[in-house]
């Protein structure tokens, strides 16, 4: 059989590989795009960011009918169709997937759809359902992501017990959730099973939930879990898992005591690891470190000269927005268009509790943990109009400044529609933007957004809608 020829091959059709793909092919490069799923878009469509979202949704209205009886609107009983949402979440995906299969016609990529195997650092064998092909490339980029971590002992290999993919199947809804790890995936989740009505406990080992968060934009979605929740514990462990019949038996430690619990259904959800076996790499030159993320450089080149890698599989923030940005760097530099470097890009970090948390630079935290000098202003959404419209005045925004330059190093908001505003602290601290800056900028009223623009104003000291202490910069 004749290999098939092109210039690049990547693979891997997540929000980095197919973002890879369609660059390469905008640059007049003949590329060919390998995945192992029927439906392109990885894990973040299928089987991550995308059904979570969805779900995150379809439960917050839940959470929004409940909560408006003191407005003098009141809504019966909800009634859930579990098949009919899951029927929902699916179609979106589909749509996502179609419109992705489409884009790739489009642009003349050659979609092969099976698993990818390095016979060299030129040659790709692809185990598909038809047989094996092989691919000869000039280049390859490695987009191969990550999956949720599931430790040995927690493998009972009983389907009550589930990592966030299972879990986004909404096959049911058991009356007893437990959630192991107190993260973005676990809270978020967590969030979906209470609002459909578990009653969710969340045990997380460390001291406090979300961690990477400020304390401060911690707080109110510890809150609203203290609310949704039937408990919250820190500081806590999981010792043992046992199938008991219908249930899952968990022995777990907490405040002093050995608890012995059931319940119908176990989320573990402490972490993801990088997909890089099974790909024949040990053919290449390509080398992985000892977490077993490929080892890539500032142009996203791996030890190989032929081979780039980029996602979640290279290590770094495990975030869609940051492998697409990664696509591009790698893009460039295998094409020749000028050697872009992945430089210390600010990414914006999301997480879609109730309420939502999200920030963009420095944090207050890591300022500390480094010694940097910095200062902070802060506006509460108890102050602002709008929030208090949408009933949630449980937010914050702040700025985290740096004291002589006033440039605005860092942006953190907790709130509704936080995921939605960090874009402007994200472009405030790429173009340099200084406090000034930001309370110049006429915001529109009555938005959430204005919140950013009184921060900087209380930073000076003369924020409109609050008083705060007077300073001289």
């Amino acid at each position: 059989m004749e290999p098939i020829q092109t210039d690049i091959v990547v693979i891997g059709a997540g929000p980095g590989g197919y973002a890879a793909a369609f660059y390469a092919a905008d640059l007049g490069k003949k590329v060919l795009l390998v995945e192992r799923d029927p439906r392109l878009g990885g894990v973040c469509m299928n089987r991550g960011c995308i059904p979570s979202k969805a779900l995150l949704n379809a439960t917050h209205s839940l959470a929004v009918a409940k909560e408006s009886a003191h407005r003098g609107i009141t809504f019966g009983a909800p009634v859930i169709d579990v098949d009919k949402l899951r029927a929902w979440k699916d179609g979106i995906i589909e749509k996502l997937g179609t419109g992705i299969a489409s884009l790739a016609k489009m642009r003349g990529v050659t979609v092969v759809h099976g698993r990818g195997h390095f016979e060299d650092s030129s040659t790709l064998r692809v185990e598909t359902i038809e047989g094996q092909k092989f691919v000869k490339f000039d280049k390859a980029i490695i987009a191969v992501g990550s999956r949720p971590a599931l430790p040995r002992a927690f493998d009972l290999g009983n389907p009550r017990v589930m990592t966030s993919t299972e879990a986004l199947e909404v096959t049911d809804i058991p009356e007893n959730l437990l959630v192991i790890g107190g993260g973005y995936i676990g809270m978020e989740l967590g969030t979906v099973y209470a609002g459909l009505g578990s009653k969710v406990t969340v045990i997380e080992a460390m001291d406090s939930i979300l961690a990477g968060a400020d304390p401060d934009l911690a707080r109110p979605v510890a809150a609203f879990a203290k609310k949704a929740f039937k408990e919250v514990r820190l500081k806590a462990k999981v010792l043992e898992m046992k199938t008991a019949g219908k249930q899952i038996k968990v022995t777990s430690e907490f405040d002093g005591q050995k608890l012995e619990e059931y319940y119908d259904r176990v989320l573990v959800s402490v972490g993801r690891t990088p997909n890089g076996q099974d790909l024949g790499l040990e053919n290449t030159k390509v080398q992985k470190d000892e977490k077993g993320f490929i080892k890539v450089d500032e142009h996203m080149a791996t030890t190989d000269p032929a081979i780039y890698a980029i996602g979640d599989v290279a290590g770094g923030i495990m975030l869609a927005h940051k492998a697409s940005k990664e696509a591009r760097i790698a893009v460039e530099n295998l094409a020749g268009e000028g050697g872009a470097v992945n430089k210390d890009y600010v990414i914006p970090a999301v997480i879609f509790t109730d309420p939502e948390v999200a920030w963009v630079g420095l944090t207050e935290a890591e300022a500390k943990a480094k010694g940097i000098a910095i200062e902070v202003a802060k506006f509460p959404w108890g102050a602002s109009g709008r929030a208090l419209t949408y009933d949630r005045t449980d937010g914050l925004t702040k700025l985290i400044v740096e004291p002589e330059t006033h440039r605005i190093l860092g942006v953190g908001i907790v709130g509704h529609g936080a995921g939605e505003l960090i874009g402007e602290g994200a472009v405030a601290i790429e173009m340099g933007a200084t406090a000034e800056d930001l309370a110049a900028i006429v915001h529109p009223h009555p938005t959430l957004s204005e919140t950013i623009m009184e921060a900087a104003e209380a930073f000076f000291g003369h924020a409109t809608h609050i008083v705060s202490k007077k300073k001289t910069h």
